[in-house]
């Protein structure tokens, strides 16, 4: 087991962007008896694609996880932006967004869903999720090892899990934090249960929100790097 630690001091890291040419796609995906919203970008010479799990709904072009979906796109990764919930649940049943099992059986939903489509067959796949969805990416990724190549928890809880799902994660994880998220404790403890590959990065002056200036920049650099480590597109595929 490779395990690092790190504190990253408050600045915008900077990287080169890559230009593609991207479709944007909105998508509904079959999530059991539920519908999910969702934002495909994609490109023929994307470099892996990368789901990223929302625990709100909508806003998928001009909100906060769309600028860091943005930033991945800049980094040469097709991404696939798509909603944990239905517009019903975030405005009648708002604790549905606390239902890790649930909310897993919706990540395992979308893997499914990218079964089926075999433009993205040859792309490895990474997987980005925060808040509660730290849990539910866990508990998915345990169920089906075999889909995801890298997955970045930011901040959220991934202790919501569960142990043995914790234990059971086979790829490289990275955690990013805030310096000033008060569940670290928390989150230090889920981080000690994983025993594949993984790396604590601690993003100083913000907390789990990322909300202070230039911090989900800083986030997006540390996810891209390490996307850019984990993710290799099989050589058949990038040779054909």
């Amino acid at each position: 087991m490779r395990s690092r630690h790190a504190i990253v001091d408050r600045r915008v890291l900077s990287a080169a962007p890559i230009m593609m040419k991207l479709r944007h796609s909105a998508l509904s995906i079959p999530a059991g008896p539920v519908w999910l919203d969702a934002l495909l970008a994609h490109s023929p010479d994307a470099a892996g694609l990368i789901l990223i799990a929302q625990n709100a709904v909508g806003n998928h072009r001009d909100s906060r996880e769309a600028h860091f979906a943005h930033r991945l796109q800049e980094a040469g990764f097709a991404t696939l932006l798509f909603d944990l919930l239905t517009h019903y649940e975030e405005s009648r049943d708002p604790d549905t967004r606390f239902n890790t099992p649930l909310l897993g059986q919706r990540i395992r939903a979308i893997f499914e869903w990218l079964g089926h489509q075999p433009p993205f067959a040859a792309l490895p796949v990474g997987l980005v999720a925060s808040g509660t969805g730290c849990g539910a990416a866990i508990r998915a990724i345990a169920h089906q090892p075999d889909v995801v190549s890298a997955l970045i928890c930011r901040g959220g809880r991934p202790g919501l899990a569960g142990i043995s799902p914790l234990r059971l994660v086979p790829c490289p994880t990275r955690l990013i934090v805030g310096a000033r998220d008060d569940g670290l404790p928390n989150i230090r403890q889920a981080y000690d249960l994983m025993t594949c590959a993984k790396d604590w990065q601690s993003i100083a002056g913000t907390d789990d929100y990322f909300r202070e200036p230039g911090a989900l920049d800083d986030a997006a650099t540390l996810s891209t790097e390490w996307f850019h480590r984990h993710l290799v597109r099989p050589a058949a595929a990038a040779a054909s």
